[in-house]
């Protein structure tokens, strides 16, 4: 029998894109921060080189245009390159035309680089929430043939509660969707979020293993995010930020490392894209 595999993706942005620095690193100040992610990128990708691991990168527009080199080092290496969006902006921040350009202009750049076809998408921040399922219809009339977005818990800013925890597909109007949220824990008849990101750097290893081992035993592969950033304890610390902002971006980030180690020999991972054609829906 076929040994079950879950899905390693990661979201590839620099630190200062993330969406808790909004308010404090201005899009107009992006270009003069410090990048990270020739420094750590090519330092993740021989890790996983070394334990066998090929995952699922999902990258934004404006990373791909500033570093071109490092998307088709992904593709080099064997993994799948999909879309996340263009500036990190979340999807509730844009109008349909505007996220519809988006979405248009990073995947023909990111084909444009790799020479391959970009069948999956990712929102910033899983920004796709209920009232927005627009943009999923867009992804489908765009070319996109499966979204990551529809975190399926309850959180304030991200969410899509009541969604359903496996892969599955979507029936919309403009055709069909396969839909590969990240890995959740049941408990108390409420979905915990469990697949990487916050989670998995605050909370003890333990609650990502009892989710991944619960889809294991359903006989479902689940999904696993990060962020460069994470595995980067000395990327630089944004002045002038709350302390709980603080707080959840850096702590528990000399814990990722270690963490992720543990998770790659616990678990076995594949792309997204090699489940889905194995499941016949590629």
């Amino acid at each position: 029998m076929t040994e079950l595999r879950h899905h390693f993706t990661v979201d590839v942005e620099e630190y200062f894109h993330a969406s808790a620095f909004e308010r404090f690193l201005p899009r107009s100040s992006w270009g003069s921060l410090e990048t990270r992610l020739p420094h750590v990128l090519p330092r993740l990708l021989e890790n996983l080189e070394g334990d066998g691991t090929v995952g699922t990168f999902f990258v934004l527009g404006i990373v791909a245009k500033r570093h071109p080199d490092l998307v088709r080092l992904l593709a080099d290496n064997g993994h799948e390159v999909a879309s996340h969006g263009w500036d990190h902006r979340r999807v509730t921040e844009l109008s349909p035309r505007e996220f519809r350009t988006q979405v248009r202009d990073s995947r023909t750049l990111l084909q444009d680089l790799t020479g391959q076809a970009v069948n999956g998408f990712r929102a910033p921040s899983f920004s796709i929430v209920p009232g927005g399922e627009w943009a999923l219809e867009i992804l489908v009339e765009e070319g996109y043939r499966y979204d990551s977005s529809l975190y399926p818990v309850r959180r304030t800013g991200y969410g899509y509660p009541g969604g359903r925890r496996d892969v599955h597909r979507l029936e919309l109007k403009a055709g069909p969707l396969m839909e590969v949220p990240p890995a959740t824990l049941r408990l108390g008849g409420a979905n915990l979020p469990a697949g990487g990101g916050g989670t998995f750097r605050q909370f003890p290893y333990a609650m990502t293993r009892w989710a991944f081992q619960g889809a294991s035993d359903r006989k479902e592969p689940t999904t696993f995010y990060l962020h460069p950033w994470e595995l980067d304890p000395e990327h630089p610390v944004v002045q002038g930020i709350p302390w709980l902002t603080r707080l959840r971006h850096y702590r528990g980030l000399d814990r990722v490392d270690p963490r992720l180690g543990a998770l790659l020999k616990d678990f076995r991972f594949q792309p997204i894209e090699q489940t889905l054609r194995e499941r016949g829906c590629l």
